[in-house]
């Protein structure tokens, strides 16, 4: 695995901070859960590809139709992204589903459920 450098990781911030805002405000699609998060971002060196993690609040299908509804909206996203960011290339964009947050929750109940039973 590359190291990454300051200015990509600058980058990922940045596209993270955008993508964000574009997801909150910019999209209107009903699809779209309301607590829908940009966990992380990774672009790619060349800043041709991007992979945006998305975590989503809600059932399985909440989390479906959200990732619908984003895969729907990446042309509009990118084009925001666009204008908001001034980089050479602008990256497309792979939503990736998170569920990491849920895992952290569950385990942190199963403790709170051992140290409850002790």
């Amino acid at each position: 695995m590359r190291k990454n450098s300051i200015k990509n990781t600058r980058i990922n911030s940045e596209v993270q901070r955008e993508l964000s805002n574009i997801i909150r405000a910019g999209i209107k699609d009903p699809r779209i859960a309301p607590m829908t998060c940009v966990t992380g971002v990774e672009v790619a060196p060349d800043l041709k590809t991007a992979k945006a993690f998305i975590s989503v609040l809600g059932d399985e299908e909440k989390k479906e139709e959200t990732m619908k509804g984003l895969k729907n909206a990446e042309g509009f996203i990118r084009h925001e992204l666009a204008a908001a960011l001034n980089l050479r290339n602008t990256p497309e964009i792979r939503f990736i589903l998170d569920n990491s947050t849920e895992y952290g929750m569950k385990i942190s109940r199963l403790i709170d459920e051992v140290n409850h039973n002790d």
